[in-house]
């Protein structure tokens, strides 16, 4: 039998097979005990077989996981050199900012980028809380919505709280898979229960002292709007640190430094200091935006420090 992973716990998951009804679900030993650099065998959004034979009902076993299309993973906060897969076989992913209580900064946002683009997956930004924005704050948005449009991502700055801009939530999630992700107190509980009200998720104030926000998610698990439009929600994330891919890959997932590449003079340009880059030439003629550039400097050194 068939069936989607739409909640895990880490210690069983919440399985909705093809026939419409939802099971308890254990893993089989085997997965468990599989050389695999991640700390989540099984992750929401996985098609999976399940076995009911010799389970109580409403309980199943699952007995093989189907190859996943893509996913967006991170770095294990709790293991060194493991992963932890966010959520696979996505349509899109939505990132949920805030410009404070709390701050998300750029290069979170360009890191969660690079992740999405390393897959193909289509990324949105959400800016949230326009309304504890001030004037300025709201211009500022603006400019970081047009920077992000003109290399081809969607930008939207809402308010959930006032409602306003949840019609386009709603009409960008509509007949897809989307996981949504950011830090914690950005409102991503606040939205789910807006555009999903039976759901209730808990919410959390955001620390006025820390200024961040509280965990209320505690792990990963997946919603119906309707049968075909499905929303990931997702524990907050603090860090992203990013796997899988090497650091001479890493401009590739840069719209606006794709185009420039393989025109430096070097095949192993890493585009920050060589004579001859196409890149730094562009960077230095504002074709690309030096909060951008200063995100893949950032993402590149991490990687160099790992080496």
């Amino acid at each position: 039998m068939r069936g989607r992973v739409y909640k895990s716990t880490g210690s069983w998951y919440g399985v909705k097979a093809e026939d419409g009804h939802y099971y308890q679900c254990r893993l089989r030993g085997k997965f468990r005990n599989a050389k695999l650099k991640v700390n989540n065998p099984i992750a929401v959004g996985d098609w999976v077989t399940l076995s009911t034979e010799g389970e109580e009902k409403g309980s199943a076993v699952i007995t093989q996981i189907e190859d996943r299309e893509n996913y967006i993973i991170r770095k294990s906060t709790r293991k060194n050199g493991f992963s932890h897969i966010l959520a696979s076989n996505l349509d899109q992913a939505v990132l949920l900012a805030t410009l404070s209580f709390p701050r998300t900064s750029l290069g979170f946002i360009d890191r969660f980028l690079v992740s999405a683009e390393s897959f193909r997956i289509p990324a949105i930004i959400v800016f949230n809380k326009k309304d504890m924005l001030k004037p300025k704050q709201v211009e500022f948005c603006e400019e970081l919505m047009d920077m992000y449009k003109a290399i081809g991502y969607d930008a939207h700055l809402i308010s959930v709280l006032e409602d306003e801009g949840l019609e386009t939530i709603h009409s960008l999630l509509k007949d897809k898979t989307t996981l949504i992700a950011g830090h914690s107190g950005v409102g991503k509980s606040t939205l789910l229960n807006a555009i999903i009200p039976s759901i209730e998720q808990k919410t959390g104030e955001v620390s006025s002292f820390a200024n961040k926000g509280t965990h209320t998610t505690t792990f990963a698990e997946m919603f119906e709007m309707n049968e075909q439009s499905l929303v990931i929600d997702t524990p907050g994330i603090k860090e992203l640190g990013l796997v899988e891919m090497e650091p001479e890959e890493i401009g590739h997932y840069f719209p606006e430094m794709r185009q420039f590449l393989g025109e430096c003079k070097f095949n192993n340009c890493t585009h920050t200091n060589e004579p001859g880059c196409v890149v730094l030439d562009a960077f230095e003629q504002g074709e690309i935006s030096e909060t951008r550039y200063l995100s893949y400097l950032s993402i590149l050194e991490d990687y160099d420090s790992h080496r």
